[in-house]
Parts: structure tokens; sequence; C-alpha cells
């Protein structure tokens, strides 16, 4: 048995393991650059951010089809069903694909089916949040937030910015994110993943971030930090991927208990576990190792979460009526 799970970033397209992404990749006709699980799985050695981003475009590039986009979710939610999860906010990066000839209404009709199956097959709340990619053109981004607002019936409730943080800043994209809360969309860009505190004050100012993901630069700066801590800011924390993309050198030198210190609400994802070699479980237990507390976990997801107040209010009742004692270590149990 497990405990429940809140998962607030991770990337759809990033959950594709090896021996799924071959198949899809077979039946699209698309030429990965590896031909076998074994040479996939040794793409993931990542030396940086940049060379993770290299690998994402070689790889994810093979989903093609709505049916592709739908068996992602519907996959990962069977996945992360198995470690937990009660409710998850997927991420896939719509422009990405229509640079390469998929059609708007392809992509976000098979996320959207997967959302809708996701609960249906696997008990598990799916919603979407798209990504603009930095470096796409004002144009672009104003048609991921336009195509996301068009979908707020079927389970799109934000808008994010992702790819080289380092290379380009969150503020030339505030038409895009004031388009967004415009139409009833919540922000949720990445910032201080990469790149440091003004990336972080940048997508709060500019951007109008209602949570950030990653955030965990914001240690830097300590009196930003204490901004987030009172504003509430949800930090989607991705221990594991801040590892195998370099952005900390050890799980012991992790900010995320200097985070927690100070009071910063920190939830927990995965971002890309199959590229990562990653689980639900195995984040949540080196958050654990780092003296997070299993339902403060869940209670950060619970209000980072963009989901509506019913669903708010049954993920609190899952929260409430869990036995979380039977998850601590003795010692935190005694008087």
């Amino acid at each position: 048995m497990s405990y429940p799970k809140i998962e607030l970033h991770v990337h759809l397209e990033g959950t594709v393991r090896p021996r799924t992404l071959l198949e899809i990749a077979k039946r699209n006709d698309y030429a990965l650059p590896a031909e076998t699980e074994e040479g996939l799985q040794a793409l993931y050695d990542f030396r940086d951010f940049a060379h993770f981003i290299e690998v994402w475009i070689l790889t994810t590039n093979a989903l093609r089809t709505a049916e592709d986009f739908r068996q992602v979710v519907t996959d990962y939610a069977e996945e992360a069903a198995s470690h937990g999860a009660v409710y998850v906010e997927g991420i896939f990066s719509p422009a990405e694909r229509v640079a390469r000839g998929i059609g708007w209404d392809e992509i976000f009709s098979g996320y959207c089916d997967g959302a809708r199956e996701a609960r249906e097959l696997h008990g598990v709340e799916v919603r979407l949040t798209p990504d603009i990619y930095r470096g796409c053109s004002l144009d672009e981004a104003e048609q991921v937030v336009r195509h996301s607002a068009a979908y707020r019936e079927r389970g799109v409730v934000g808008v994010g910015l992702g790819g080289m943080e380092a290379e380009f800043p969150p503020e030339p994209y505030e038409p895009a994110f004031t388009l967004a809360r415009e139409l009833g969309l919540a922000s949720v860009p990445h910032a201080g993943e990469v790149a440091g505190p003004p990336s972080v004050r940048g997508a709060l100012e500019q951007l109008g971030a209602d949570r950030i993901r990653h955030g965990v630069r914001v240690v830097d700066d300590p009196g930003l930090l204490r901004e987030v801590a009172d504003r509430r800011i949800v930090l989607d924390v991705c221990p594991i991927s801040n590892l195998c993309t370099r952005a900390v050198a050890s799980l012991e030198e992790h900010p995320l208990p200097q985070l927690v210190a100070a009071g910063a609400r920190c939830s927990i994802s995965t971002d890309d576990p199959a590229m990562f070699g990653t689980d639900l479980s195995r984040d949540c237990e080196a958050a654990v190792s780092l003296g997070l507390d299993p339902e403060d976990i869940y209670a950060a997801g619970l209000e980072g979460a963009l989901c509506d107040d019913e669903t708010k209010t049954r993920l609190r009742g899952i929260g409430e009526r869990f036995d979380w004692d039977a998850f601590r270590p003795m010692e935190s149990q005694i008087p």
C-alpha cells in the first residue's frame, strides 16, 4: 500500500517508457536516435540541461497523432495510480508538434480524451497545463493560449513556459500570460531551475505566476524566498530531475530542506520520469529522505492544484481520511 499523492509537474511526453516509445515510433514511421530499449536508456545519461533538451526533441517528435497523445495520458495515469496518485496536472508542448505539421485540435483533443479516460479507467483526476516553449514567437505563444482556453471545459486549467530558461527570460512572454489570465487560465511557468532568482522574479511579476515549476534557486535570494513563502506560492520541486540535469550536484545538497524550513510550500513531482529513470514513489522517497513529511507533501500539492472546488474538496477528503502516521518514521511519532 502507498500513501496518496498529488503530482503537479509532469511532462506527458517525458513519461513514455522506452518500449512504448519504440512502438509509437514504429507505427508512425519515425526514426528514433536509438533502435533498442537499452539504446534509448543510454541516451538519457544527460550531461546538462541543454543536452536533455536536445534528447527531448529527438525522442518526443515520435508522438504525432491524437491516438498517441491519448495513450500517453492513460498509460501514465495507470503508472501514477500504482504509486498512489489521485490527481495529476500534465504538461504538454503543443507548439512544438504544430511546427512539425500536426494540427492544434489533433493535439488538444488527444490529450483531453486521455484525461477523461484516465479518470474512467484508473481513477486518477488529470488536468492539463500546456507549455509555451521558450524561443517561440509571441504569435505562437498566443496561439497556445487561445487553443488552451478553447479546451477549458475539457480539463485545460493553465498555461506554462518551458524550455531553455537560461537563454530565454520570462519577461518577453508577458502579453501571452496577460491574455491567459483574461481567458481564465492560470500561469504556471518554469523558473528558478537552471537560472537564478531573477528568472523567478520575472515569472512572478511579469507572468503573474500562480505557481512556480521548480523554483529551487530562490534559496539564492533570502528576500525572494521570504516573499514566495509569504505569498504561499507553491513550488513544484522535482528532486531526481534536478540531479539528472545537473541542476544540483547531489541529493544531499538539494535545497529542498532549506525551502521548507523557510516556509515555502513544496509539492513533489517527477518532471520527465521515463527520461530520468524515476517514478512518483522514488521522488517522494527522496523528499522524505531530506526531512519532508508525506502529509505535508500532499497538502502542498492540494494547495497548488488548479482544479475546480468540487475536485479539490474530494482530494481534501482523501487526505483527511488517510492514516498518515503509518508512513512516518517511528521517532517522529514520539510525543
